[in-house]
């Protein structure tokens, strides 16, 4: 973990997935044990906007969200070392991912359709779920995004397990990861 840490060298990690893949709940768990701090980019948002997601959704709509949350990670991303939980459409941004790749590394949380579903159907604040078929929003979804997600630095399985097994898979494949030297060279 102090390797991992060290590492890091000022650099963020940044989790990235679908709703309802763990960002947050792991990304707690991640920053407390590697002695991080922890954000999370959707409450942040809220802060600044002083609304709650599903009313800006509502007011403004999807893009001025998106415009938002872009800039809200860009700026999150310059605090340096922490842990950043995205929301599930940040990711799908070009800018934002180039904002990610050059200030941390990213780690797409990958969970199956059934984990997905079982998990948000605990939670009434997903506005893109808030239809008649929920389900086949969610394979759509699935299907634009697990593409880009797939550029993320790192793929780590969120599975129906504890939740400290998933952040000891984190930390297993942050010690390991090939790709320490493009932030070292991107510092220099």
């Amino acid at each position: 973990m102090a390797l991992v840490r060290q590492r890091l060298d000022g650099h963020a990690i940044v989790l990235v997935g679908l709703m309802g893949a763990g960002k947050t709940t792991v990304g707690r768990r991640l920053a407390e044990k590697l002695g991080l701090d922890f954000v999370d980019a959707d409450h942040e948002i809220e802060l600044a906007a002083g609304q709650s997601i599903p009313e800006i959704f509502a007011e403004h709509g999807e893009a001025y969200f998106r415009d938002g949350e872009r800039k809200v990670i860009a700026r999150l991303l310059e605090n340096g070392a922490q842990v950043l939980a995205t929301g599930g459409g940040a990711y799908m941004s070009a800018e934002t991912r180039s904002t990610i790749r050059s200030h941390g590394i990213s780690i797409w949380l990958r969970a199956d359709f059934d984990l997905l579903m079982r998990r948000v159907r605990r939670r009434s604040n997903r506005p893109l779920l808030q239809n008649d078929d929920p389900e086949a929003v969610m394979r759509k979804l699935i299907a634009e995004r697990y593409p880009i997600y797939a550029e993320a630095d790192i793929t780590v399985d969120s599975r129906d397990v504890a939740h400290t097994s998933i952040v000891n898979s984190i930390i297993k494949t942050l010690a390991r990861w090939p790709g320490w030297d493009r932030l070292t060279n991107e510092q220099s």
